[in-house]
């Protein structure tokens, strides 16, 4: 028996079928410049007034504050002076979470790219938009600020010698090719932004420099121009304390996001030792030599012990840093999830006098 196979439907003769493709207008960029502070009353008023006022590629500009629990005027200041948004922090908790509370309003208020810069003025705000084009372009996603660290003038000989040589072990720890890794003027995109934890009370610069290289965030540094010193330093009190500090946090986010390359790297020079000691004991042994060497092979011994101990942590680092990033995929989902919806960002863009529809 055979079967008729349904005849498709007959198109007109001369008839062609048409595809249509609707390319949609970009949406709005809101870029929310956002300033640590505390204490700068007296630095925030210049540092605001630097600040640009259009820049092209952004359809709104927000400026933000986050007071980390100053005891001075600066929350009066920063109101009197018109800024968008105040993130009051009650007591004062360090530089690394005013940073991440920054990022997290700044998100919560619809920002596509994050714009970080110190109160004190140190860096040049007319900068700004070269900060941010790589974002616009598509070419990166974290972009870092770097300064003339050799021709800064109120920057001592050993401040900048201390500055250049954490740089270049940042851009090994991070690998990446950041060259100035304790600046503090960056942007960020808001996917990056949604991915970044800072677990350190000191700073958070070396740390998302560290994270991010080995997160896969792609990160590029600019150069950027700085202004004269307005106040001392309140991050490096003390070389000693500055180098001490700097290191733990850059030892800590390299074991935590590279653990394995970390702990294997870190057995090599034992395994080497140990296997060098074995090789003496066996040459002396061969040779006849009438001494037992017991020394050296209970440091051989104690050498090629510690390198297995550190493979086998190196095998667990691993396993654990697998879950690690499971779970900060589901904390981006989470985070992602918890932005406002766009109907109430496009509410707000069209108070600033910005259209936004679509074809």
């Amino acid at each position: 028996m055979t079967v008729a196979k349904p005849s498709s439907p007959r198109r007109p003769r001369g008839s062609q079928a048409k595809i249509v493709v609707v390319h949609p207008r970009p949406q709005p960029v809101r870029l929310v410049i956002q300033i640590p502070c505390y204490n700068e009353e007296e630095t925030l008023p210049e540092t605001l007034a630097a600040l640009p006022r259009s820049i092209e590629g952004i359809d709104l500009i927000e400026v933000q504050i986050i007071n980390d629990g100053s005891t001075d005027r600066t929350v009066e200041v920063a109101r009197e002076l018109g800024v968008d948004h105040i993130v009051d922090v009650p007591v004062n908790k360090g530089l690394s979470h005013a940073f991440m509370a920054g990022l997290e309003s700044a998100l919560a208020r619809g920002a596509d790219i994050i714009v970080n810069l110190d109160a004190d003025n140190q860096y040049n705000a007319n900068d700004i938009p070269h900060l941010i084009k790589p974002i616009l372009d598509r070419r990166a996603e974290f972009v870092i600020g770097d300064r003339p660290i050799t021709t800064i003038a109120h920057f001592s000989y050993l401040k900048r010698l201390l500055q250049l040589l954490g740089s270049a072990v940042v851009r090994m720890a991070s690998q990446t090719t950041v060259r100035d890794a304790p600046s503090g003027f960056r942007a960020i995109s808001r996917d990056a932004a949604l991915r970044l934890n800072s677990f350190d009370n000191y700073t958070y610069t070396l740390e998302t420099i560290v994270q991010s290289g080995l997160s896969g965030i792609r990160i590029v540094s600019v150069p950027i121009g700085v202004n004269g010193e307005t106040r001392p330093s309140r991050l490096i009190r003390s070389i000693p304390q500055y180098i001490w500090r700097s290191s733990k946090s850059i030892l800590r986010t390299a074991l935590v996001y590279a653990p394995g390359k970390f702990l294997f790297r870190l057995s090599l020079p034992l395994l080497i030792a140990g296997l060098i000691l074995v090789g003496r004991w066996l040459w002396l042994t061969i040779d006849g030599t009438d001494r037992a060497h017991v020394p050296s092979l209970v440091a051989a011994a104690g050498l090629l012990l510690t390198a297995v101990m550190l493979w086998v942590a190196a095998i667990t680092g691993e396993q654990m840093a697998i879950n690690r990033r499971l779970l900060q995929d589901i904390q981006y989902r989470l985070r992602k999830a918890a932005l406002p919806p766009r109907l109430e960002l496009d509410e707000a863009l069209s108070e600033h006098g910005v259209d936004d529809e679509q074809p």
